[in-house]
């Protein structure tokens, strides 16, 4: 039996505070067998978001080696091949990105902004929960792509309509 190579996953968001970061550890979590997940921001933050830390922590998904980082770490010889990228937010999948090796596929999951919600710890934490089950609920769907089976265009499309049709049912 051949071992079948894992894909690389690059979720990005302006800060890579808070959505991109949610992302890499969901995935890595639920399909790490097949995955690698990153993530990263063109202008990244100091540090991930205090309640993205918190919220992971409290499904029990691994916080070890999560990291603000640049994009363009991702973009020089020598970073991981990637496969996938996901913007998470809208700024981001407007900016102009780097020349990515390996041109791969790309689709926009766009979802609020948790570390936006100003209010109690409660508020923000629930903010932080409803972003974070959008993002698992896509990513789930994406893992359940026979990726093998389909060609480039078409697990392209798919990944993109994943992200819109959980957008117009408002998830």
């Amino acid at each position: 039996m051949t071992e079948q190579r894992k894909y690389n996953v690059l979720f990005l968001c302006t800060h890579n505070s808070a959505r991109s970061i949610l992302a890499e550890a969901a995935l890595n979590a639920l399909a790490g067998d097949r995955f690698v997940a990153y993530s990263a921001g063109s202008h990244p933050g100091k540090a991930p978001n205090p309640h993205g830390i918190a919220l992971l922590r409290s499904q029990h998904i691994s916080v070890e080696g999560l990291r603000s980082k640049s994009w363009d770490e991702f973009a020089v010889d020598g970073a991981p091949r990637i496969d996938f990228i996901f913007t998470v937010c809208d700024d981001a999948a407007g900016e102009v990105c780097p020349i990515w090796p390996g041109h791969p596929a790309k689709a926009h999951w766009g979802v609020p902004d948790p570390s936006q919600v100003e209010g109690s710890d409660e508020e923000k934490r629930r903010a932080f929960l409803k972003t974070f089950v959008q993002l698992k609920k896509r990513i789930e769907l994406f893992t359940n792509v026979s990726l093998d089976k389909l060609d480039r265009m078409a697990v392209q499309k798919e990944m993109q309509n994943i992200g819109t049709s959980l957008r117009e049912k408002g998830e």
